[in-house]
């Protein structure tokens, strides 16, 4: 077994581990075995496939102080500050609708609805810009770094469907 100070050794939270909330101006703090962190800062392990399970809490120095398994064991105010703080740091543009999927001069070009309003996308080629964490849901990226999620394209509407349909 790894030595407490090793730097390889993962602390895994239980919820009285921890406490989070917010200080003056909204900033994400919280004690954390007895120790105050004015700052925290939180990052999922795994983006794609887990939105609220290993979130890694951070100091801000980038040094990881352990992981959260599973949001849903936190005490209630935790894991509503924890939620608020990576809805922040992922904030990504839901798509409600896709009007069309052209590909045009080497380039496909998606014109999307998002809860945010209409939006446009530029791809070079799908493969490179398209990311399939499972149950139906799709991260598009286009090649300025924008990205867009489609939750589920299965549960879109006719329309939208039939242009993913060619494409996914």
């Amino acid at each position: 077994m790894a030595a407490a100070d090793d730097k390889y050794d993962i602390r895994m939270f239980a919820p009285d581990d921890v406490y989070f909330s917010r200080g003056s101006g909204g900033v994400f703090q919280g004690v954390i075995d007895g120790t105050t962190y004015d700052e925290l800062e939180v990052y999922r392990a795994f983006p794609f496939l887990y939105t609220t399970q290993y979130i890694s809490v951070r100091n801000t120095k980038g040094e990881e102080l352990g992981i959260i398994p599973d949001i849903a064991e936190l005490y209630e105010e935790s894991a509503k500050e924890l939620e608020k703080e990576l809805q922040l740091r992922y904030f990504i543009p839901r798509v409600t609708r896709v009007d069309s999927v052209k590909q045009k001069s080497g380039l496909w070009m998606w014109e999307l609805q998002t809860h945010l309003g209409s939006t446009r996308m530029v791809m070079r080629n799908l493969h490179e810009h398209l990311q399939y964490p499972g149950g139906g849901r799709v991260i598009l990226m286009d090649i300025s770094g924008k990205r867009c999620e489609i939750a589920d394209w299965q549960a879109l509407d006719a329309h939208s469907r039939k242009q993913l349909e060619e494409v996914l």
